[in-house]
């Protein structure tokens, strides 16, 4: 019975490494949230201070490290001015946003552009109301970024609509993103 799991647990995670990845990072997350009653591991993540609180900023806003960093976020928020740690996270997630979106917006412009004259991209450039592109892929984006969900996403729909300038991404970027961190630090504060 058990060799059986074994092969498929061998098929699977060569099959799909990208998931077994990410898979490894929510248990990882899980390991070091679990780990905050282990006082050592717990006063380590407090020793790093702000300097922590901006790596774990940085990592928050990657799809493979954003479980981990909140995980972390959550363990900071008991320890740290809950103000000035969001803001400071604030600034290590728009950092991350700025490096995904400029490599988006100059190293895929010209896939976007071949996408953009597809079929299938035609067909729903046109069917879909002036309005709602107008509005909603801001939206989406927005609530995408200032959740843990990976930010890759939602600052390559901005990047990718053209429609957004640099000043107006980094001041989007900055508040959506310091706002989920202030709800992580804030849940942190509260639960024991």
């Amino acid at each position: 019975m058990t060799m059986h799991y074994n092969k498929l647990a061998v098929k699977y995670a060569g099959k799909y490494p990208k998931f077994l990845l990410l898979f490894l990072t929510f248990l990882l997350a899980y390991l070091i949230f679990d780990g905050r009653a282990y006082p050592p591991f717990n006063d380590f993540l407090l020793s790093t201070g702000y300097f922590g609180t901006f790596l774990a900023g940085i990592m928050f806003a990657y799809g493979f490290t954003a479980a981990p960093a909140t995980a972390v976020l959550l363990i900071l928020g008991k320890g740290q001015n809950i103000l000035l740690a969001g803001l400071i996270a604030g600034f290590g997630a728009l950092v991350s946003d700025l490096l995904i979106f400029r490599f988006v917006e100059h190293s895929m412009s010209d896939e976007i552009r071949k996408l953009s004259k597809e079929k299938i991209s035609l067909y729903i450039n046109r069917k879909t109301p002036s309005i709602l592109k107008k509005y909603l892929i801001p939206v989406v984006a927005g609530f995408i970024i200032a959740s843990p969900l990976p930010d890759e996403i939602g600052v390559s729909l901005l990047a990718a609509s053209r429609t957004i300038s640099l000043k107006i991404f980094l001041v989007i970027s900055y508040l959506l993103n310091t706002i989920g961190i202030f709800s992580i630090f804030y849940i942190g504060s509260i639960i024991s």
